[in-house]
């Protein structure tokens, strides 16, 4: 494992999670781990920061390059902070010829931002992305909040909207910070607690076992 003169904040953070996820590789294919490890370090502030890209390289002899090259390519890992709920649809080829561009800029529209962009209150990103493997349900969503992803099919604007109502109504907003972090508690969520999924048209909640399954394992 490569030190760089200085102390390894997620190795001193989450020695227990690192080696239980090293554990499942064999020594000499370390650098497998690297999925699990940019997911461990992203449930703190639900983004991946530079520092973390040094400290993975570290652990696994990779460069923070390589490790940054993941966290570009794969929708559940995000290396700046947005929204709170990431709202992420599907515009690729299928999807939009059954109306995800027009259902995409509309929404943006009805929200208030562009695509890409976060709302004021630091609660939702609206992102376009590629590929969610629903095409015949298009127009369709993901959206990640911490540990939890849900997939919402056949929408129109209508039910999208009514679905961050929802959001709305039951999160209280949380400011962006000038740093850009959200304020408020940091701590990492218990993955023991029951997800309470919210009842709106086409959702698809997935168990948090599959959550986090997927999260460590990497994919879109």
């Amino acid at each position: 494992m490569r030190r760089c003169g200085s102390l390894n904040s997620l190795l001193e953070k989450y020695p227990q999670e690192i080696e239980r996820i090293l554990a499942k590789y064999p020594p000499d294919q370390k650098r497998a781990a690297v999925m699990g490890l940019i997911y461990l370090a992203q449930r703190e502030k639900n983004y991946i920061t530079k520092q973390s890209l040094i400290d993975i390289g570290e652990i696994l002899d990779l460069s923070a390059t390589d490790v940054g090259s993941l966290v570009g390519y794969y929708t559940l890992y995000h290396g700046e902070p947005q929204g709170m709920y990431r709202i992420q649809v599907c515009n690729d080829l299928p999807c939009a010829l059954r109306g995800a561009d027009e259902f995409l800029e509309k929404l943006c529209e009805n929200v208030g931002i562009q695509v890409g962009e976060t709302t004021p209150d630091g609660l939702i990103t609206i992102e376009a992305v590629m590929c969610l493997a629903g095409c015949n349900h298009a127009p369709l969503f993901q959206v990640q909040s911490g540990d939890d992803i849900s997939y919402h099919e056949d929408q129109t604007v209508e039910t999208a909207l009514e679905f961050i109502n929802q959001l709305r109504s039951q999160e209280p907003a949380k400011e962006i910070t000038e740093a850009g972090e959200r304020s408020g508690p940091t701590d990492l969520p218990d993955l023991n607690v029951p997800v309470l999924p919210i009842a709106v048209q086409g959702t698809t909640i997935l168990t948090r076992e599959e959550r986090v399954r997927l999260m460590e394992e990497g994919g879109q």
